[in-house]
């Protein structure tokens, strides 16, 4: 890996490291593994599982715990951070996994990036035995609420960023979208993360800077900003709210 891939993976990194580690994002995982029900003996995937961290925390309480992601950067950081689950290359269409195997599916901020949900349900319940929970985790990108000056900017920088994923509403669709595929007992829980310090700032900028890149707002304007956040940042004025849902089901 070349110096500046590896500078730009370090930071990704830190990124989700010091999201996962906010008190909102560890309740989630919390309730997450409530929502499973996974005991001693069950086997859980872990669809998306990035650096590993959820995993771990499932095996911790007993489970043997596969994770799944296509990204060799995050599998990586994963098998380096934490040697007790199992993990394997893959996607959430094909799981390396046989049929009828598993008691736990969880998935967490994934399905905004897949064009095929119902596919990928699909592939979960195959892989599930009949009992097996499914659990999906995830934000609703186009319902970000951030506090400025300027609010129609703010509803076109978040839109923009929005409508370039498969499907930023996906937790709108996903109750629906367990039950056509035949799954019972769906579930569906709310709770927003509420953020007021620098931390996020480079979530914001990062929104500011791809709506430029898609052409939605022009760059003077995106760059004033993202100064108006980090403004907001040094005296204590930010706000940001990201509302997440999970939805749980059984095979």
């Amino acid at each position: 890996m070349r110096t500046s891939e590896r500078s730009d993976t370090d930071r990704l990194l830190a990124r989700l490291d010091r999201f996962d580690l906010t008190p909102g994002a560890v309740r989630l995982r919390s309730r997450a593994r409530e929502l499973l029900r996974a005991g001693p003996g069950d086997t859980v995937v872990d669809v998306g599982c990035g650096t590993g961290r959820a995993a771990a925390e499932i095996a911790a309480e007993g489970p043997r715990v596969v994770g799944v992601d296509l990204d060799p950067r995050m599998l990586g950081a994963a098998r380096g951070r934490h040697p007790g689950p199992g993990f394997l290359r893959g996607d959430a269409y094909a799981l390396p996994l046989p049929d009828g195997r598993v008691q736990g599916y969880r998935a967490e901020k994934v399905y905004h990036s897949l064009g095929d949900p119902a596919r990928a349900l699909a592939e979960a319940r195959r892989v599930l035995a009949p009992g097996g929970r499914v659990v999906l985790l995830g934000q609703d990108w186009e319902a970000y609420a951030v506090d400025s000056a300027d609010p129609v900017l703010t509803r076109a920088i978040v839109s923009s960023y929005a409508d370039g994923m498969p499907d930023p509403r996906a937790p709108r669709r996903q109750r629906a979208l367990l039950l056509e595929a035949g799954f019972g007992d769906v579930e569906v829980e709310g709770s927003v993360l509420l953020f007021t310090d620098a931390g996020v700032l480079p979530m914001l900028t990062g929104l500011a800077s791809a709506a430029v890149a898609a052409g939605a707002v022009p760059g003077d304007r995106a760059a004033a900003w993202a100064d108006e956040q980090r403004e907001r940042a040094g005296t204590g004025r930010l706000f940001v709210a990201i509302p997440f849902f999970l939805v749980c089901a059984r095979r």
